[in-house]
Formats: C-alpha cells, structure tokens, sequence
C-alpha cells in the first residue's frame, strides 16, 4: 500500500494516512525498513504492508516510497 506519515510521536511509533481511509494506519519504529524513525517527517510518502492485531491495523515494512 501507499501512504503518507501523517504523525509521528517521540516514543519511536506514528501514524500513517492513506487515502479514502478515514482513520491512520499505526506503525512502529521496529517496523520500518532501510530507514531510520529519525529520518523519517511528517509527509513523506511509504509504501507498507498490513496486517491485523488486537487494535486494529498495523503497518508493517515501512519504507521510503
């Protein structure tokens, strides 16, 4: 999927938002792939995958679109 970082916090996760979606897709910093959370800024495009836990979605092997 493609996405846009939507927030991102200091506790190492954010949120990812992707269109016709109304609620963001949680990630985790242990989730990103050939990037660093330092790196990464509010609106920058990802491509990632999904899968689903207890609370809902989650991204997993986020990375630099």
């Amino acid at each position: 999927m493609n996405g846009k970082i939507d927030k991102l916090t200091d506790k190492g996760f954010g949120f990812i938002s992707v269109e016709g979606q109304e609620k963001g897709i949680f990630f985790h910093s242990n989730s990103l792939v050939g990037v660093q959370f330092s790196e990464l800024q509010e609106g920058d495009s990802v491509t990632f995958e999904t899968e689903d836990s207890p609370k809902g979605l989650n991204a997993v092997n986020v990375s630099r679109a």
